[in-house]
């Protein structure tokens, strides 16, 4: 009963702010907002539509929705960092505010449920050497962001500073780092559909 008062309030809540988001304009926002809340509470949603209840929430599963909320937090966390960064602001000039929002609404939703389907189907099927291989590709991946950040943070500073085009970091941040990034990303995702597919 608990469960379903505060999943109705949940919803209940993302109405009422998709209703003044849209009174007030702000389309992608309110777009996203609706699309990240059923991107969160799928899983509520699809049982409510199959068997017309919620479905069972015992340890495991409130343990996995509780990593999940950490790991989208987490990621909303990095993206603000990240446009708040100086030469973030060129990636963000064209777009408007609304636009940004939503699409930190709608990828902090996708952390979620991607999220919350590794620790509930993919987890508990991959090997020990295929959750190493997973935590590999996931560094190597989040390195490459950090490195890209980096490089181009210290590419700027250093022909501002000497006033010549800097190479090094040039070719690390437009080449390198993106290369390490999509390995670790293809890497990731590979492992991520075998331990979804293979069956228990």
């Amino acid at each position: 009963m608990r469960t379903r008062k505060v999943f109705l309030g949940i919803f209940l809540t993302a109405l009422v702010m998709t209703v003044v988001l849209i009174s007030i304009k702000a389309y992608y926002v309110a777009i996203a907002l609706v699309i990240g809340i059923l991107l969160v509470g799928y899983r509520e949603l699809w049982s409510l539509l199959r068997t017309r209840k919620l479905p069972p929430f015992d340890e495991r599963i409130r343990e996995n929705i509780g990593k999940s909320v950490r790991n989208g937090f987490i990621f909303l966390v990095f993206a603000l960092a990240f446009l708040m960064l100086p030469f973030s602001t060129i990636l963000i000039s064209k777009p408007d505010t609304a636009q940004v929002l939503g699409g930190l609404l709608l990828s902090g939703g996708l952390a979620y449920l991607l999220s919350f389907i590794f620790y509930d189907r993919v987890e508990p099927k991959l090997c020990e050497r295929g959750l190493k291989m997973l935590k590999i590709f996931l560094m190597t991946a989040g390195i490459s962001v950090a490195v890209f950040i980096l490089g181009v943070f210290l590419h700027n500073a250093l022909s501002g500073l000497f006033g010549v085009e800097e190479p090094v970091f040039f070719f690390i941040s437009v080449f390198l780092a993106p290369l390490g990034f999509t390995v670790g990303l293809i890497g990731s995702l590979v492992i991520f559909v075998q331990g979804l597919s293979t069956k228990a």
